[in-house]
């Protein structure tokens, strides 16, 4: 038996998952996000640890058995939070996270003190990323960084708390800048940009190795074995593809999550840094993938039913599961700002072409397609960086609507795959690297494609409206920002 545990933003998943491969129980918790200021984002770290600790309690309430069967532990996490520990091991101040928009003029400082950034971490200086935030602590609370022991990513504070050991797996260091990503090793050069060096990093491993054991007071209380063994585990967007079997070249996905992504596989470093594409490490030695990354993909259809007050499944049913086409009105869903491929952190989300007759259904359609519109952006990003995207699988819980996937489809115009577990993907690739960090079995063997349940095709009848929705919703981004 194998857990896997994916520390997400707006909660944490755990999953059980047997031998044979198949998913035998999951638990959840919930998270809460601070944003004290405008561009801020923070969480507690804490909490990460009470609510992934509290889905086990849960889990070996509710299957002690299974639970007492657990050879190995994956966790996968939220890439690029900020957590800063003092020589205690203990936060110094709440983590940083991805979503984090307040280091857009630490991120110009970080490319002037280092122009070779680019080529070595793979990736344009972006305010999600771990070290503009340094620079950003530095500059403003200068306290603070003196007494900075440690910087961890949230699972591996996690991992801290579960093991007492420091480590991070390579996809989720590659998400740093601080990580040579061609070489998968620690950068003295862009640690010292940011006036830290080797000592404030953790120990690296890779996504498959183990890389401590759960601390025995922990195997206790969920009645495991003593030597239960914790994996490197993956940054969320690897172990989601792992989760996949998303492991050869060329191998693709879209996440409609909190954030959203579009996922391809590499057999190289390949960094595009120009269209704001990602390079980083994948979970497995001698893999890397490139990312488009949307901030705000669920996310999106989340603020509208908090500022509505109906919930999303009432917001969605009367639309269907499909449109005869786009809707009248247009969304930017640049809530948070966005990544690929504008790297504007002051990027903000926008209706466009509303009407006194403009109901609420056509508002609902144009969020979801205002995020197709988004990942189509990201798609052709990944496509002129290392050629065309022929399909993709959905995950994340946006793949839960038939009607979006089907957007999906006709706007990026390629097959667009539901599948089966696709909202525990992360988790479940966690839980796979788990498993090969005790067995040392072929990965190929393990992080299998999981089962289709629908396809869901262009359809010729819609597509060519949605290609001409698609030029007009280009065109708004630059005119909104020159007007801003």
């Amino acid at each position: 038996m194998y857990l896997g545990m994916d520390i997400g933003t707006s909660g944490v998943k755990a999953v059980l998952v047997s031998e044979a491969g198949a998913i035998v129980a999951t638990a959840a918790r919930e998270l809460a996000l601070s944003h004290p200021a405008p561009l801020w984002s923070e969480q507690d770290p804490d909490a990460w640890v009470d609510a992934a600790t509290g889905a086990v309690d849960d889990l070996a309430a509710q299957h002690p058995r299974e639970v007492a069967q657990v050879r190995g532990i994956g966790l996968s996490g939220q890439m690029h939070g900020a957590t800063l520990l003092g020589e205690d091991g203990r936060p110094l101040r709440p983590a940083i996270l991805w979503n984090d928009g307040r280091s857009q003029a630490e991120c110009g400082e970080l490319t002037r003190r280092c122009p070779s950034l680019h080529g070595i971490a793979g990736n344009l200086a972006m305010p999600g990323f771990t070290a503009p935030k340094l620079l950003w602590v530095a500059r403003h609370e200068p306290k603070i960084f003196e007494r900075v022991a440690k910087v961890l990513l949230p699972k591996a504070y996690v991992r801290f708390r579960l093991t007492g050991e420091m480590v991070e797996d390579m996809s989720d260091a590659a998400g740093t800048l601080w990580l040579d990503v061609g070489r998968r090793r620690w950068s003295a050069l862009l640690l010292h940009a940011t006036g830290l060096d080797l000592h404030h990093m953790p120990r690296l491993v890779e996504g498959s190795e183990a890389s401590a054991v759960l601390a025995p007071e922990l195997a206790q209380r969920w009645g495991m074995a003593n030597q239960v063994v914790v994996a490197g585990g993956a940054g969320d967007c690897a172990a989601s593809a792992i989760g996949l079997g998303a492991i050869a070249s060329g191998d693709a996905f879209l996440s409609l999550g909190t954030s959203g992504v579009v996922f391809r596989v590499t057999d190289r470093f390949a960094p595009a840094p120009a269209s704001a594409v990602h390079a980083f490490c994948h979970a497995l030695p001698g893999l890397w993938h490139q990312m488009g990354v949307m901030l705000s993909a669920a996310a999106s259809l989340a603020w509208l039913s908090g500022v509505m007050d109906v919930p999303a499944a009432t917001l969605l049913a009367p639309l269907g599961e499909c449109v005869d086409g786009p809707s009248p009105i247009r969304f930017l869903p640049y809530l948070d700002g966005e990544r690929t491929p504008h790297n504007d952190a002051a990027a903000s989300g926008a209706f466009v072409g509303l009407r006194g007759a403009t109901g609420r259904a056509q508002m609902v359609q144009a969020v979801l397609e205002g995020v197709a519109f988004a990942a189509r952006d990201n798609l052709a990003a990944l496509s002129a960086a290392s050629g065309p995207i022929a399909e993709v699988d959905l995950v994340g819980g946006g793949s839960r609507s038939p009607l979006w996937a089907q957007i999906c489809a006709d706007v990026l115009g390629i097959p667009v795959h539901r599948v089966e577990e696709g909202e525990v993907g992360a988790a479940l690739g966690a839980a796979r690297l788990g498993r090969l960090a005790v067995t040392g079995e072929d990965p190929a063997q393990v992080c299998t494609r999981p089962r289709r349940l629908a396809t869901f095709a262009p359809r010729a009848s819609v597509v060519p409206a949605y290609d001409e929705a698609y030029g007009r919703w280009r065109n708004l981004y630059p005119a909104l920002k020159e007007r801003a």
